[in-house]
């Protein structure tokens, strides 16, 4: 798999989870009635069962898949010594969007760099509208390995500027990049996980509102630097740096709220590089108040043109009711990409009454600013990001179809780390993952080296699995599927149709 150059995404390095024992969906149990007769390790193909001197053990039990498999152990045992149940910590994880069976996919593949075979659902999850909602409407045949190697290439690339005015030509090698997530939000360990992961991939990932720490100044070309309304961490020196900036105007997952970072998350070094006192808590306005229009708007793009003429501008807004006006409005102020932020994303910080009551559903938002730019004759000239609740390689394939050129990436990395929802981001020692933390403590369960390697993983495995739908299609460009509503239906029309 490449992309119009000649960069090759790296190897997967099977990374397991760093706990003792990490969480299945099955849970086996063995008898004192096993004899040692290896039959188990004998027909399991997921390394469940091991021998060790003789004597038969279940060491890697969050592999099973259960009765998926073609063979199962607990069927096979000539002694009966075998059962299989439910494991009940499985069923108490995630929630309607990320369900269990999304969570656990994305550790799978964030250890072997594959999708599941069988066991787990790794295509939905349980929400009842939204992406859940859409299904892609696929020739019948193929499967889940990798492509054939005398197959075809897919081109997975994408141009980000498109105005053709002299700032940089950034092509990333997949159609997504990492989304904003700020030093005080998350760790530095998590952050720079996300970096190493973005420059071994060919991409991008996005600073956050929370300034530049210096720990990213080596990864500065696969970064983005957000300005946000709240202004914490904006200095030239990084606008200046790096060859993407993007405006937050406004977050999905809490449209007209702004921005809060509780009190216990200011430490030290957080605060230092907020120019804030530590532990205070700090506000984001909504909105800029120095933006009431797009002629406001075109004065924020000049000023960082100002300051660096090549550097692309990306603009993230939510999706309110006039959201293709904004889009235009974006293009016609200089902006190079318009990102649209959906509800469905956020950590566990954001609000419910938000989410769930405020703006426009991201699979509505994007069609109708793809209509509005191809009227207006301007959709070639303008890189259009979607986000919010983007989780899986389906997930991608639906929101490009719907009109998206790409997609920008939050949750799903904090996955791939072994997030479990458990939804307490906005707790200084809430995160007991280590994951969504500035605890020294605690962010020091996540090594670099470890992150890294399982978002890589992750991101192989989807980049396989999109390429997979691709070829199905027929199609050699992923920018073929932008716009295609033809390869989509949605399952309520399914059902009135039936």
């Amino acid at each position: 798999m490449s992309s119009r150059t000649d960069f090759r995404y790296p190897e997967v390095v099977e990374t397991p989870s760093r706990f003792r024992n990490p969480i299945g969906k099955y849970r086996l149990h063995r008898t004192d009635d096993c004899i040692g007769c290896g039959r188990c390790v004998e027909i399991c193909p997921y390394g469940v069962h091991v021998a060790k001197r003789g004597v038969m053990l279940v060491k890697h039990a969050y592999r099973c898949v259960g009765l998926d498999c073609v063979e199962p152990c607990h069927k096979a045992c000539p002694q009966d010594a075998l059962s299989l149940k439910r494991n009940l910590d499985f069923e108490a994880l995630g929630d309607f969007r990320w369900t269990a069976d999304l969570l656990a996919s994305n550790w799978h593949m964030a250890e072997f760099g594959r999708v599941p075979v069988a066991g787990l659902e790794y295509r939905t999850g349980n929400s009842g509208g939204g992406f859940d909602k859409l299904r892609l409407i696929l020739p019948k045949g193929g499967s889940g390995a990798a492509p054939e190697t005398g197959e075809r290439e897919v081109d997975l690339s994408l141009e980000l500027n498109r105005r053709n005015d002299g700032a940089h030509r950034v092509r990333i090698q997949l159609p997504f990049y990492g989304g904003g997530m700020s030093f005080g939000s998350v760790s530095i360990s998590t952050m720079l996980s996300r970096a190493r992961a973005a420059e071994a991939l060919g991409t991008f990932c996005c600073t956050g509102e929370g300034g530049f720490p210096d720990e990213l100044i080596p990864y500065s070309d696969h970064m983005i630097t957000q300005v946000a309304t709240g202004l914490f961490g904006v200095r030239e020196e990084t606008i200046q740096r790096v060859k993407i900036v993007e405006f937050k105007y406004a977050q999905g997952a809490k449209p007209g709220l702004g921005g809060h970072l509780l009190g216990d998350k200011v430490t030290p070094s957080v605060a230092r590089m907020r120019e804030a006192v530590v532990g205070y808590p700090l506000f984001s306005p909504f909105p800029f108040h120095s933006v009431y229009s797009v002629e406001d708007h075109k004065k924020h793009v000049d000023w960082i043109k100002a300051m660096n003429p090549k550097a692309l501008v990306s603009v993230k807004v939510s999706t309110p009711t006039d959201v293709d006006m904004v889009a235009v409005g974006s293009y016609y102020a200089g902006a190079h990409i318009i990102h649209l932020d959906g509800s469905y994303g956020g950590t566990g910080a954001a609000p419910d009454i938000a989410k769930k009551n405020i703006a426009m559903p991201i699979e509505y938002a994007i069609p109708k600013v793809h209509r509005f730019l191809c009227e207006e004759g301007v959709r070639d000239k303008i890189t259009v990001i979607a986000s919010g609740g983007i989780r899986t390689p389906h997930d991608i394939a639906k929101i490009i179809a719907l009109g998206a050129d790409g997609v920008c990436i939050g949750t799903a990395d904090l996955v791939a780390l072994e997030c479990v929802r458990c939804h307490n981001c906005e707790s200084g020692r809430g995160c007991a993952r280590g994951i969504a933390t500035t605890d020294p403590e605690l962010a020091g369960l996540v090594d670099q080296d470890w992150g890294s390697r399982r978002i890589v993983n992750m991101y192989l495995a989807w980049i396989e699995e999109l390429v997979r739908i691709l070829r199905r299609l027929g199609m050699e460009d992923v920018q073929e599927l932008v716009g295609r509503t033809d390869c989509l239906v949605h399952l309520d029309y399914l059902k009135e149709n039936s």
